[in-house]
């Protein structure tokens, strides 16, 4: 016995309306251009909003991102000695108290030198314009370019910088010179207080993070979520331990030399060379040009050391440091140093970099699988 299905019914063709001469018309479509535009304008206000929102809030996160970094550089520390038998707590502490006292180390040493150095510059000023004036290099430049203009633009800044107000004016006033030394302050404060806070609670944060994935597609996640930490964990690691060998040896090297303030200066290195590929040139150029103050013979020594230096570290100390850590293509890291440092000052170009090794590795482990498969 065959069985009949009921077809479905054929949707019915639009209806034309029939004119009184015997044509027909296509329906009246009617569009409600006021609302369209009404909704459309809320929108883009609402973007707007939001836009503004994000850019007062620019500085929060980054605090928030730095200190994210932070716990993700600090974790395999714990990690390690979680697996010597310790508790996570207590391995927490110990690493934080060691960060702490860095930290309080560096400003107990660096803040002391720098307060002496200006002392020391005000009150001999005239004494440095003079042998400035008198040294060998400027009297090389008078026999080349003939008459005193060396001389005389040395002496002509020499009274610029010796005014106060000229001074203010060139850092902005002394009230705002010291609101950003207590604002630096207090950012670094929020972030030590977020590094614990992100890297006592990191495990749950990535369960929870995990929760937004489908059940299906979560084991691949966390597979994932743990490259990336782990990645960005090691770069962080490195990057401190390659900034850490050039603050040591150029305070060494700096030391022998007879740079001045060689502490300051090796702490320049140190903090420049967080940023990696072009820190290094840069805090280079820096110590360099400062060295120029003890004399000439001093700044090429210098010179020299660091492109030696920059040799050894590229092709020596970076591979043998880093070889655990994602690869970062170089001109991928000065894309991200440069939009880091513009969005963010230093502390944007010192999270640009692991945000760049983070998307290297969603691009490699989810991405191209992707398109390898279809």
């Amino acid at each position: 016995m065959r069985i009949r299905t009921k077809r479905p019914a054929a949707p019915e063709p639009p209806r034309t309306e029939v004119t009184t001469d015997g044509g027909s018309r296509a329906p009246e479509v009617r569009i409600r251009a006021f609302q369209i535009g009404f909704v459309g304008a809320l929108g883009v206000l609402l973007a707007i909003l939001l836009g503004g929102i994000v850019g007062q809030l620019g500085t929060v996160i980054l605090y928030v991102a730095l200190a994210l970094f932070l716990a993700l550089g600090l974790d395999p520390v714990v990690s390690w000695l979680q697996r010597r038998g310790m508790p996570r707590w207590v391995a927490i502490l110990i690493v934080f108290a060691a960060v702490i006292g860095l930290f309080v180390g560096l400003i107990a040493t660096i803040v002391p030198i720098v307060i002496r150095e200006t002392t020391n510059l005000i009150q001999n000023w005239d004494d440095i314009v003079a042998s400035a004036q008198g040294s060998d290099l400027v009297i090389w430049l008078n026999s080349i370019i003939g008459d005193d203009a060396i001389e005389e633009a040395i002496a002509s800044a020499g009274d610029w910088l010796a005014d106060p107000a000229n001074l203010g004016a060139l850092g902005g006033g002394i009230l705002a010179v010291g609101a950003g030394i207590a604002g630096g302050f207090t950012g670094a404060t929020i972030v030590l207080i977020l590094t614990l806070y992100f890297l006592a609670s990191l495990d749950s944060m990535k369960r929870y993070a995990a929760r937004f994935v489908p059940a299906s597609s979560r084991g691949g996640y966390r597979d994932v979520s743990e490259e990336i930490t782990g990645s960005v964990g090691r770069y962080v690691i490195g990057q401190v331990s390659l900034a850490s060998v050039n603050g040591v040896l150029s305070f060494i090297y700096l030391t022998i030399i007879g740079a001045p303030a060689p502490i300051l200066l090796a702490f320049i290195a140190f903090l420049f060379s967080l940023v990696p590929l072009v820190g290094t040139l840069t805090g280079a150029v820096i110590i360099t040009l400062v060295s120029l103050a003890a004399s000439p013979a001093t700044a090429i020594a210098a010179a020299i050391y660091y492109l030696i230096y920059m040799q050894v570290e590229a092709y020596v100390l970076s591979p043998r440091i880093m070889s655990r850590a994602v690869a970062v293509p170089g001109a991928l890291v000065v894309i991200a140093a440069v939009a880091g440092g513009t969005l963010g000052g230093v502390l944007g170009a010192l999270v640009a970099i692991p945000v760049a090794a983070s998307l290297i590795i969603v691009i490699e482990k989810v991405l191209f699988p992707r398109q390898d498969s279809v």
